[in-house]
Parts: C-alpha cells; structure tokens; sequence
C-alpha cells in the first residue's frame, strides 16, 4: 500500500509539471496563403505583396491577417481589441515584400493600397521617394481613424 500510495502520488507530480511546462508563443510572422487567406476585418483575400500586415495576439500566438493597415487599426477599434498595445504587429515593406515591424517601420502616405488607405511600409525613411511625406506608425493609426469607414 506504501508504494501504491508513492507511485501514486509521483504520478500526480509528474502529471503537474508536464501540465506547467507550456509551449512557447511564437511572435514571428506567420507564412501567408496568398489569394487563401482573408483579412480578418473586411474579409477581401489577401494578396497585395506589398501592403499586407499581420497581428500577434502574444498572450496565445493567434494570427490575424489584413490585406491593408487601414483594416488592421479599424479592427483594433471595432473589436475593443484589450491586447492591442502588446499585439505583435508585422507589415510587408513596400520595396522588399520582407516582414518588418509596423511599430517601427517608417510610411509614406500616397500609394494604390487595397482599401485605399494608401499607407505603405517601409524599413527605413531611405526607401521613400524624396519629396514625399514621411510618417511613423503612431501618426498612420491616427490619421486611418480620422478617415474610418
């Protein structure tokens, strides 16, 4: 009976640590299934190389796709999205077709975008045409909210 009960009750241990040791949260971007996947707030498939963004929820690693940043910040808006300021936020730099991070990209504000924000990213103020206005992420978010829809 002694040992039943140490097995038992080293069953039980083993049974809590496995149950503990949670699978990391991946934050990297995620493949996209171009003209498959659909942009979690209009629901127009994906398949603008150039402007597509994704979000992170990093509190369960889910993915949601947006076919134009315009999309994404109004979906943060519409959902009352809590996460919002942790979301992991990717977004196709315009030159490249690379992932880069939206908070820190740099946007230049008069392009062909597929809900004709005309927002698009890029990784560095270099890539953007002389001449044209250049904005951060914070100031894209503002101004997608004045325009709503």
């Amino acid at each position: 009976m002694k040992y039943f009960l140490l097995t038992l009750g080293l069953a039980f241990t083993l049974l809590n640590f496995t149950a503990c040791d949670k699978k990391a949260v991946s934050t990297q971007p995620s493949e996209v299934h171009w003209d498959r996947d659909m942009c979690s707030r209009c629901a127009m498939v994906v398949s603008d190389r150039d402007n597509t963004t994704q979000v992170i929820n990093p509190l369960n690693g889910k993915v949601y796709m947006f076919d134009d940043i315009g999309c994404m910040v109004l979906w943060f808006d519409e959902g009352h999205i809590k996460w919002a300021d942790k979301a992991v936020i990717w977004i196709t730099d315009a030159n490249s077709g690379k992932w880069i991070n939206a908070r820190k990209a740099f946007y230049d504000t008069e392009n062909i975008t597929p809900m004709a924000y005309g927002f698009s990213a890029h990784k560095s103020k270099d890539e953007i045409k002389k001449g044209q206005e250049i904005i951060d992420f914070n100031e894209v978010v503002k101004r997608v909210r004045a325009i709503g829809r």
